[in-house]
Formats: structure tokens, C-alpha cells, sequence
């Protein structure tokens, strides 16, 4: 205790018992609860698909498929040399739909069994009547290791929907901001992009072709592209994307607090 002109001053432990420790439990438990509910309201809007005029319709035509002059090269990644055999010269625009990482732990085909390491990232997209006739936002998609799968409870969208205009697409790059450019693509933006329908393998055995045209299904069916130019032409959501983000980090900062309150209170609170 110390009097500095008649004013009594003294420091105040957080030990003692007039200390607010349950109306700071109270304010982090508050804030992480709001903190959570936020993030699982933005988790499902940032992936919900925008209507028909936010995307640039003009632009999702068929995909535009050339006579190649490229001849097969090779390329270089994890120590591994691939050799890539150009098809066609390709160029696609279209609205992501469903996506699927080839270094995720749980795929052990690409990168242990495959030594796969240049087929980045698969994305499943849409473009042309799909999407202009909103059709598209009636389905279902989720990627596996290797496929797009497609389901609806609409009898109609499933007539509606054109199969052909729908492409699960594995994109390979060695090259670091191409490969950036593919890895920042999420569900509902529209991308486009260009390169080579390619065949690609390596020593080890491995080889994988592509398909060749819109119209098939099945085994065999999806597009495989070598990469050379990718870009985002419409950003969907982010304005919940970033609010995700930030309740996610919001929701560890109520965690932490919480944590802080429980184990440093000096008593039941």
C-alpha cells in the first residue's frame, strides 16, 4: 500500500478474489460462441454457387481445341523426369464446380503409388447452358481421387443438364506461379485457362492419356492438360471467404481465451 497525496494506490493480483474472472469467462465464452457460429454460417455461403449474371456468360463457350504444333517434351519434378505428348492446343473457360488436391494425405495413388507430382490439382467445370440456364446450381458434385461425380433429387435438371458441357480436368504444372495460379482456384469461380490435351508419363511406368472430346463419359473421359496460362475471371464470394477467415481466427482467439481463463483462475468460476 502506498498514499500519494491523500490518494491510496495499490496493485491488484489477479489471485484475489475481487478480480472478474467470470464476467471475462463470460466475454470469451460469448465472443467464441459468436465466433463459431459465424464460421459455420460463412463456411456454407462461400461455397455456394452465384446466380447466372455474376459470370461472364460470353465467355463460357465450348472449350476451343486445335491442331498442336508442340512437340513432346519433357519436364522435371521431385527428381523425376515426365515426358509429355501434346494432343491439341487447348483453351478452356468454365465455372468450378468441384475440386480435388493431388497432395492431400489420404491420396496415396498420386504421389506414393503413381510419383505423380506435376497432376496438381483436378477441377470439375461447367460452362455454356449449364450455367446460363442456371441448371447448374440444382446439382451435386464432389471429386475423388480421380472422378467428378454428379447427382441431383431434380428429375428435371437432370434432363436439363448437358453432360457435354462438363469436364473433370487434371492439371499439370512444374512451374511454381502457374501452379499457384491453379491452387488458388475454389468452388464457384470462373477460370480460364490454356494449354495442351496431353498424355504424360515417367520411367517408373506410370502413364495416363486424355480424352480427346466432350462427348465421352466413363473411364477415360476426363480432360488431362498440360498448363501453361491460368487465371480467375470471376472471384466468387469473397467477401464470405474473407469473413471465414476471420471467424475462423476469431473462433482460436475465444478458444485461447477460454483456455487462459480456465487454467490460470484461482478458483471454480
Amino acid at each position: 500500500m502506498s498514499v500519494h497525496g491523500g490518494i491510496s494506490m495499490r496493485s491488484v493480483s489477479l489471485d484475489e478474489p475481487g478480480f472478474p474472472w467470470r464476467l471475462i469467462k463470460q466475454l470469451f465464452l460469448l465472443f467464441f460462441l459468436a465466433s463459431l457460429g459465424l464460421a459455420i454460417w460463412s463456411h456454407w455461403k462461400k461455397d455456394r454457387f452465384p446466380p447466372p449474371e455474376f459470370y461472364d456468360l460470353e465467355r463460357l463457350v465450348e472449350p476451343r481445341q486445335t491442331r498442336t504444333l508442340t512437340e513432346p517434351f519433357e519436364i522435371e519434378a521431385e527428381g523425376i523426369r515426365y515426358r509429355i505428348e501434346p494432343k491439341f492446343d487447348y483453351e478452356l473457360d468454365g465455372v468450378v464446380v468441384s475440386l480435388h488436391d493431388s497432395d492431400v494425405f489420404w491420396d496415396i495413388y498420386h504421389t506414393k503409388d503413381w510419383q505423380d507430382f506435376i497432376n496438381i490439382r483436378d477441377l470439375c467445370v461447367v460452362w455454356g447452358e449449364n450455367v446460363a440456364g442456371d441448371v447448374f446450381r440444382a446439382m451435386r458434385y464432389k471429386n475423388s481421387t480421380w472422378t467428378c461425380w454428379i447427382s441431383t433429387d431434380d428429375p428435371q435438371a437432370a434432363q436439363d443438364f448437358a453432360w457435354n458441357q462438363l469436364s473433370n480436368n487434371h492439371l499439370l504444372s512444374h512451374v511454381g506461379f502457374v501452379q499457384q495460379a491453379i491452387k488458388s482456384a475454389e468452388v464457384g469461380d470462373q477460370i480460364y485457362l490454356r494449354g495442351q490435351l496431353a498424355a504424360y508419363s515417367h520411367d517408373g511406368g506410370f502413364q495416363r492419356g486424355t480424352s480427346i472430346t466432350r462427348d465421352d463419359m466413363g473411364n477415360g473421359a476426363c480432360e488431362t492438360i498440360h498448363v501453361e496460362d491460368f487465371r480467375i475471371t470471376r472471384k466468387a464470394n469473397a467477401g464470405w471467404r474473407r469473413t471465414y477467415r476471420l471467424a475462423l481466427g476469431s473462433t482460436l482467439v475465444g478458444l485461447l481465451g477460454l483456455t487462459w481463463v480456465f487454467l490460470f483462475a484461482p478458483y471454480r468460476i
